[in-house]
């Protein structure tokens, strides 16, 4: 099936997708009101990791379901499948290569999902500071 708009259309509604979402924001102001200090999308980072805490080799992924090709959630569009099929196959693969390259440099990595946020905010988040301390208390041993 071909795609539903024109090319400058398309072009314009890609742009409009923004590079962090209102969950992360939430989600930032949230630690940030716990006291964890962090920085946001620093470029200078392999795969632009939404939350970074350097001095513990920590990033952090908040990956939209969509985006990221969720099992549970990800839904596919049915226009111009082919397109959404390679992008969405593309971004599983880039998620693979950015987990595999802080494995090898003996980073903390987390990915979480946008459903979990929005099943279990508060959990979440105890979970996202749980994983934090835990390192920072490993890194004092």
């Amino acid at each position: 099936m071909t795609d539903t708009v024109s090319k400058e259309q398309r072009r314009k509604n890609m742009q409009a997708i923004k590079s962090h979402s209102k969950l992360e924001d939430k989600v930032t102001k949230e630690l940030w009101k716990h006291g964890i200090r962090f920085r946001k999308n620093v470029k200078g980072l392999f795969g632009k990791p939404d939350i970074s805490i350097k001095k513990y080799k920590i990033v952090i992924f908040i990956d939209s379901c969509f985006w990221h090709g969720c099992e549970i959630h990800g839904n596919k569009p049915k226009s111009n499948v082919d397109y959404w099929e390679k992008k969405l196959q593309r971004n599983k693969e880039r998620d693979r290569e950015v987990n595999k390259y802080y494995n090898e440099k003996s980073w903390n990595i987390k990915r979480i999902w946008e459903h979990e946020l929005k099943d279990d905010f508060d959990g979440t988040i105890n979970d996202i500071i749980e994983f934090i301390e835990n390192i920072k208390k490993s890194n004092f041993k």
